[in-house]
């Protein structure tokens, strides 16, 4: 079955077609790095992971660009508000450069510790100046662009189709638009391809270029990267829904106005992390980092399950006691795997010849697959592995050959964690040793008559996928 994704441009279910065989270019719009990433911020990068594993899975060779915002992003989309990079750095006391380095850091240290493979190409807009204004140059010499105020804008009513990715109606903008900060606008829709200093007396990064010493707009650098990476036509841009109305809007419109042809063919975009006080926001304070997580006492991948379990077109609602479910889900997981991998010889590696499969194991895999071409549902594929998992029919070898598979996709590190030399030769005694402690402290609570510590019990191991059986003999245990 081939793989289908929800294309936000056309609000649909779609096959996915690369433009070349065998090829995809993939595009996800990267950090803009004045602060710690969030945990909602991270969720759509664990989104793009999941695809571009997907992909690769599928035996698709994938070019995955991501940009790092280091230039020129205000804190309003639509041209408003303050330069987030200089702002963080007068707050801070570091140059822009400074504070951008730091974050890039940061940044990527959260993306590892997520297990989110790192992008083919990585690029910083401070480096790709040159390929923003040859761009700008291309756009300006076909007629969709006016100088106002020394700063350079995008006229919206020269492209037809502006707002068909977000469904918003050209007529509609012009006649229902307030004139908002920048007056020299002619449309408050219209956008800065290139800021002069008549935007900011004191920008603190600027480059010389025809239209006076300033610096980019924030929407043109996206354009300019892909197509410097994945040409002027690729096949799929991911982002969040925040991108929808405005950021991915506008990246349309200048990139097709500068080639004459379409852009991008596929648009994935995630849906929120959501508080109880509603989404989460570095503006307004509302935000969780990874590593507040951590010193908490979660490891990174107990948040890269929980939000395996929320499907990335979904609003996924946080809270702790998710985070707790998320977090013994995988505790148990991995209490199933070691003792899977203690009754083999040796640790196999992942199957993907399912030719050699048994029929039910091949059963396993298939709905595996379907979940995940079907607009990459991890959680159905999440029940699929843990399905695999509790079948006790299945020889050992067999059943962790198939998760390591699966675990392409997922990216739970599951190999790595089993056979790591504590989880292979330690853990796996430990938990036996816990399993016949705690059965040891039920058998006292029956005899003491303390029926519900006896249940507790039961239903903690079974909550880990182990099962007791009561005889006159004793009480044994068994995978479930």
């Amino acid at each position: 079955m081939p793989l289908y994704l929800f294309n936000t441009l056309g609000r649909e279910l779609q096959e996915f077609k690369p433009l070349k065989q065998g090829q995809v270019g993939f595009y996800g719009c990267g950090p803009t790095v004045y602060n710690y990433a969030h945990i909602g911020n991270l969720r759509a990068y664990v989104t793009h992971d999941i695809l571009v594993r997907a992909l690769r899975r599928m035996g698709y060779q994938v070019t995955h660009v991501m940009n790092i915002t280091d230039v020129g992003h205000l804190s309003g989309d639509s041209d408003t508000g303050e330069d987030k990079m200089v702002k963080s750095a007068e707050e801070r006391g570091k140059s822009v450069l400074e504070i951008a380095a730091f974050y890039t850091e940061a940044f990527f240290k959260d993306t590892e510790r997520l297990n989110i493979v790192r992008p083919t190409v990585v690029c910083k807009a401070t480096e790709h100046i040159s390929d923003m204004i040859a761009l700008i140059q291309r756009i300006e010499s076909r007629g969709y662009t006016y100088q106002a105020g020394g700063n350079l804008y995008f006229d919206i009513t020269k492209f037809p189709t502006y707002g068909e990715l977000a469904r918003l109606k050209l007529e509609d903008l012009k006649a229902g638009a307030r004139i908002d900060v920048d007056e020299n606008k002619r449309n408050p829709h219209d956008f800065a391809l290139w800021f002069t200093k008549s935007k900011f007396e004191n920008q603190a990064l600027t480059w010389d270029s025809p239209w006076g010493r300033g610096y980019p707009g924030w929407h043109i650098e996206c354009s300019a990267m892909s197509m410097k990476y994945l040409g002027e036509q690729f096949d799929i841009h991911a982002g969040g829904i925040d991108h929808i109305p405005i950021h991915h809007t506008n990246e349309i419109a200048q990139s097709e106005a500068a080639t004459g042809k379409k852009w991008v063919n596929y648009w994935v975009h995630n849906e929120f992390l959501v508080l109880d006080k509603g989404k989460m926001s570095k503006s307004s304070g509302n935000f969780l980092t990874l590593q507040s997580l951590v010193d908490m006492g979660y490891d990174p991948l107990d948040y890269r399950y929980f939000l395996l379990g929320g499907h990335y077109r979904s609003q996924l609602q946080f809270s702790y006691e998710a985070l707790d479910s998320a977090r013994n889900s995988r505790k148990a997981l991995m209490d199933r795997l070691y003792l899977l991998a203690g009754k083999c010889s040796a640790l196999p590696e992942a199957i993907t010849v399912t030719s050699s499969l048994s029929e039910k194991a091949q059963a396993y895999v298939e709905a595996f697959n379907r979940a995940i071409e079907e607009d990459l549902s991890t959680p159905r594929a999440l029940a699929e592995l843990w399905g695999l998992l509790r079948d006790t029919e299945l020889v050992p070898e067999e059943a962790l050959g198939i998760t390591f598979d699966m675990d392409s996709v997922l990216g739970l590190r599951l190999r790595e964690l089993v056979q790591a030399p504590r989880a292979e030769k330690q853990l796996d005694s430990e938990l036996v040793k816990e399993i016949e402690n705690l059965i040891a402290e039920r058998i006292t609570a029956k005899k003491a008559k303390n029926y519900q510590r006896a249940d507790e019990i039961r239903n903690m191991l079974k909550e880990r996928g182990i099962v007791l059986e009561d005889s006159p003999q004793g009480t044994t245990w068994r995978l479930k």
